[in-house]
């Protein structure tokens, strides 16, 4: 018999920031209940010399945003100075279809996905044709040196964010797990399994839940610490994670 809500009984908990209701819904219509514990926050980091790094950005041939915490920093950023997307005539190139949908919403048209939503992959992918181009790699104070590095134009960083630890949230995953006897953690960042690993994992371990992660770089962080994987997905979203989850602990149908 098909098990309509193979989630049934299972308190998921989301270690990233919430930002869509969609994969919260998901895990209800599965019959769980979801709950949101970030390990950690971005804030945006603010220079006085934003003003004039938007307009050099305007000189760019591409702009490259690999998360929407980069988007919304930058559009924080557009709305301070008075500016939006039409002061911008180039391309642009995003990591993820949540990022791109992050930044259509504010007007750009985004020219490039790779096919697995992850910087090593794009690195491989992107490729534009053209002498001399310029890139500017639009990111957070955590992201990877291979976008900078890896690719044949010229890339130029700005950091437009930082990656915080959310402490809070590790006492309250731990009365959780302990507490209730079902319990998924869901990982989408290897910083978010570094503030696991510090603040949470001491005091429960890595054995008396199910792990998911989002993407072959966070699971490899998990293996690094020691924690298994259960479950992660072949697109790299938390919807696709969820879906992921429930098939393995029973059918979605």
């Amino acid at each position: 018999m098909v098990n309509k809500y193979p989630l049934s009984g299972e308190t998921v908990i989301f270690t990233s920031t919430k930002k869509s209701e969609e994969p919260y819904e998901l895990v209800k219509q599965l019959g769980g209940t979801p709950v949101s514990y970030p390990l950690i926050r971005t804030d945006e980091r603010i220079s006085a010399e934003d003003h004039e790094r938007l307009l050099q950005a305007q000189s760019y041939d591409w702009l490259i945003f690999t998360s929407q915490s980069a988007v919304a920093s930058f559009k924080q950023k557009l709305q301070r100075y008075g500016m939006n997307s039409t002061n911008f005539r180039l391309n642009v190139a995003a990591v993820g279809d949540k990022t791109a949908h992050a930044l259509e919403k504010i007007g750009f048209r985004v020219d490039f996905i790779p096919e697995v939503f992850s910087a090593d992959v794009f690195v491989q992918q992107f490729n534009p044709e053209g002498d001399s181009l310029r890139a500017l790699f639009i990111k957070g104070n955590l992201a990877g040196t291979l976008i900078s590095t890896e690719l044949s134009l010229t890339v130029n960083e700005w950091t437009v964010y930082d990656t915080l630890p959310e402490v809070t949230s590790a006492d309250r995953i731990v009365e959780l797990v302990k507490d209730e006897a079902s319990v998924s953690i869901l990982f989408a960042s290897p910083s978010a399994v570094t503030v696991f690993t510090e603040h949470v994992a001491p005091e429960i371990g890595w054995t008396s839940f199910t792990i998911g992660a989002i993407g072959h770089i966070t699971e490899r962080a998990l293996h690094e610490v020691g924690a298994p994987v259960h479950a992660m997905p072949e697109t790299y979203t938390l919807p696709d994670l969820v879906r992921t989850l429930a098939e393995s602990k029973g059918s979605t149908n």
